[in-house]
């Protein structure tokens, strides 16, 4: 299938939101509480390139529930249209996106043109949201070890209360963002 036709399979976020089950609420946290920076000239110039972005995407992950919110508030002022796939269920198109070649990590935003060829990617994670994480599974015990699940399900908990709260991540995501999108 072509991206175009991926975009057209594709679910509209709000149909996407409305089925969520595991973040919904959090998810709606950080689209209610997230202002988006003051930016006319790159909103401006993401009006005329008439972008729309195909997401991969499942409501358990902590990052969707953080990255989508802010990339749904970049495409209100620019008139992007987002559509979602759910990973699990869209494998074939997944697999082109896998993250250092191996990994099915989510979330990944594809910006399609209107003729529906990939202008730019983005995701799963901003560099500074990537560094959080590998400080924090940096604590994590050897996966042998008795307390490896409990402490996984801890951190887990430290990673979906941080992205649900700290606002300096939810810029640097933005910023990730502006920066992949101001390339193109």
């Amino acid at each position: 299938m072509t991206l175009k036709e991926w975009f057209e399979k594709a679910m509209s976020h709000e149909k996407y939101i409305d089925l969520m089950e595991t973040h919904k609420e959090n998810l709606l946290h950080v689209y209610n509480t997230f202002a988006i920076p003051e930016d006319s000239e790159f909103f401006s110039m993401l009006k005329h390139k008439n972008l729309r972005v195909i997401v991969l995407t499942e409501d358990w992950c902590g990052d969707a529930m953080m990255n989508v919110p802010i990339l749904l508030r970049l495409a209100e002022k620019t008139g992007v249209e987002v559509r979602m796939l759910l990973r699990d269920q869209n494998l074939e198109l997944m697999d082109q996106y896998l993250t250092n070649g191996k990994s099915r990590s989510i979330p990944i935003f594809i910006f399609i043109d209107e003729t529906g060829n990939e202008v730019a990617k983005w995701g799963p994670r901003a560099d500074d949201v990537q560094q959080f994480v590998d400080e924090l599974r940096a604590t994590l015990p050897d996966k042998e070890a008795d307390e490896y699940k409990e402490k996984f399900n801890e951190m887990i908990n430290t990673l979906t209360d941080t992205y649900k709260s700290n606002e300096k991540l939810w810029n640097e995501v933005y910023s990730s963002l502006k920066n992949t999108l101001v390339t193109i």
